[in-house]
């Protein structure tokens, strides 16, 4: 072996993101020895090398995007044992191939292409433009499917480019979705395109909890007891099989907001754990989170996901299932409202909620059901 390439991480990862190069080219590196820190799954793992030899040509720098198959690195060999590592020669540009770049003058063409456009937002027409205008959209690195067309016919012209690059260059450079970021959106992009998610609201009455109370474990206790109840929103959705497995453990996703973005660490199996246990456990790992060391199977394989936002603000919102789940409840800012109590109007202590579903998955009777179990117990003192 002279190419290792990027293993298969697993869980169906099909990139990451290098975080640090932890030897240079030249070094000698022994079997199992972490050569590079890498990120995915919202966590930062170690690669180990796969041999002991002398090492050649590192491949990608930190910040670079790698696929798995692609090259990470290549060791010394009978072929390259000459070549000198710190000398390696650069290809001069007058000899890299000619990769289309537009340049000199730009002959103009009459002839109107139709191609089919990426859609962004509502859109559905193609994209027209000359081939002039096309050169000139890649040359000034202008996505045709973003530029909104003032010639006839939707055409877009030239104005059209220089005006959307223009704003480009005021708004400053594209900054690259890394690491936990760009997770997340991957994640997102997917869940939107496979869900049908339902969001109900409601609010409960909490006036009679201690002052001193935790909020978090109060949630989780009642998200235990309502799954227990209707054991529809505590399951995994096959969207392939088209069908659902039911769960019988309730092993919680916790949302944790970071500076880098959003993590969703673990609490297994919530239902026979009480309040101090679950407490510890949810301590430590949001712990892990912050000093970025969580392992990456401490966030795979939850059923049920919990978003208290309300720490923050806001009192409800559209939280997003994302699959093979079907269910995430989010718990806004706790607030003083007026109610009716004993038939008299008074102000009490409030909890909004929010609960979205797939409705793929579950009914509207099962999801309701749900949500009076949760009011259930969360308005126990």
């Amino acid at each position: 072996m002279n190419i290792f390439k990027l293993p298969d991480l697993g869980e169906g990862l099909i990139d990451v993101e290098i975080v640090e190069w932890l030897v240079k080219e030249g070094d000698e590196v022994e079997v199992d020895q972490p050569v590079v820190s890498v990120e995915t799954a919202k966590a930062i793992v170690e690669i180990p090398s796969p041999q002991k030899g002398k090492i050649f040509k590192l491949y990608g720098a930190d910040g670079d995007i790698v696929n798995v198959g692609d090259p990470l690195m290549e060791f010394v060999s009978d072929t390259n044992a000459d070549s000198k590592v710190e000398n390696k020669p650069e290809v001069s540009k007058e000899k890299r191939p000619d990769t289309g770049t537009v340049a000199g003058e730009i002959e103009v063409g009459t002839h109107v292409v139709n191609d089919a456009a990426t859609n962004v937002g509502s859109a559905s027409s193609g994209v027209k433009a000359t081939p002039a205008v096309r050169a000139l959209a890649r040359r000034m690195d202008v996505d045709l499917s973003i530029v909104t067309p003032s010639g006839p016919n939707d055409t877009i012209i030239a104005s059209d480019i220089q005006r959307v690059s223009k704003i480009f260059e005021e708004v400053g450079a594209l900054e690259p979705l890394r690491g936990v970021r760009r997770t997340m959106a991957n994640t997102m992009t997917k869940a939107n395109a496979e869900v049908v998610p339902v969001t109900i609201y409601d609010d409960v009455d909490i006036d009679s909890w201690k002052e001193s109370g935790d909020i978090t474990m109060r949630l989780i206790r009642a998200i235990a007891v309502a799954c227990k109840k209707e054991p529809a929103l505590n399951a995994w959705f096959d969207s392939h099989a088209v069908g659902r497995r039911l769960l019988n453990k309730v092993d919680l996703a916790i949302a944790v907001d970071t500076e880098d973005g959003l993590f969703v660490p673990v609490l297994r199996d919530v239902g026979n754990r009480d309040a101090a246990d679950m407490r510890k456990g949810l301590d430590s790992i949001k712990k892990a989170v912050r000093e970025r060391n969580i392992p990456p199977e401490e966030m795979r394989g939850y059923s049920f996901t919990l978003s208290n936002f309300g720490t923050f603000a806001g009192r409800y919102a559209n939280p997003i299932v994302v699959p093979p789940t079907v269910s995430i409840l989010a718990a806004g800012k706790i607030r003083q409202d007026v109610v009716a109590h004993e038939g008299k109007p008074v102000v009490h202590w409030v909890l909004p909620l929010s609960l979205t579903f797939d409705h793929r998955a579950a009914t509207g009777g099962e999801a309701t059901r749900f949500v009076a179990a949760l009011i259930e117990d969360l308005s126990l003192p």
